[in-house]
């Protein structure tokens, strides 16, 4: 296709075709772009790259941390724990970061692990569903749940700190407990926990601790206890 006929198709200019064609795209819009790939019948794949990592890469990278330093805190503390455990229950699909169980209070913890504040509105929604459901899902692991309770875990930085202050109406409503009574009440689970705990030296912590945890988690395996 010559760049008049697919300039044409677009609605811009054929230089401004060359220009893309050459990589220089600094100054053409997304929408643009957009349009030329749906010219070619193909698709537009934008990344953010910081520091030359990919965005993608580096978020999963810090759940990561996040994921295997709490761990670490769970098992220390006696609760048996699943990741990643996926639900459909009468069409209702998704699935639970974390889901913990203290095998002497009766007590479950649905945990959200999130390496950035998200979206409030749809992060405590999918949250109380998880929740709602959770008691279902441990019958099914025969964990006998006396009292189920949330939890959101968040890297111990200062946007996420003023991220939960900006929104303080909402958390101080939805998820009051913070991260000292947190840690109390993880070693001693009475009653209902609706909380946010920020996890301080998470990669250093979770380097230390991660092949700690993966041992625990065969043994537990080996147990039938996950």
């Amino acid at each position: 296709m010559t760049q008049s006929r697919l300039a044409s198709m677009v609605g811009v200019s054929r230089a401004t075709i060359g220009r893309i064609e050459r990589g220089h795209v600094h100054d053409v819009t997304l929408r643009t772009l957009a349009r030329v790939a749906v010219a070619l019948d193909a698709r537009l794949d934008v990344r953010v790259l910081w520091h030359g990592e990919g965005l993608d890469r580096l978020l999963d990278a810090a759940h990561a941390d996040l994921t295997d330093a709490f761990l670490r805190i769970l098992i220390d503390s006696d609760w048996e724990v699943s990741t990643e455990v996926s639900f459909d229950l009468r069409g209702e699909r998704g699935v639970i970061d974390i889901l913990a169980f203290h095998r002497a209070s009766g007590s479950l913890l649905v945990i959200e692990i999130k390496s950035v504040v998200p979206d409030l509105g749809a992060m405590l929604g999918t949250l109380d569903r998880k929740a709602r459901l959770a008691n279902r899902i441990a019958r099914e692991r025969g964990w006998h749940v006396t009292s189920v309770s949330r939890l959101l875990v968040l890297p111990d930085d200062r946007t996420a700190r003023r991220r939960v202050a900006q929104h303080a109406s909402i958390f101080e409503t939805a998820l009051p407990t913070r991260t000292a009574a947190v840690r109390c009440w993880l070693k001693e689970p009475i009653g209902r926990l609706a909380g946010v705990l920020f996890l301080t030296d998470v990669r250093q912590a979770s380097t230390r601790h991660r092949v700690g945890i993966r041992q625990a988690s065969s043994v537990r395996a080996r147990r039938g206890e996950t």
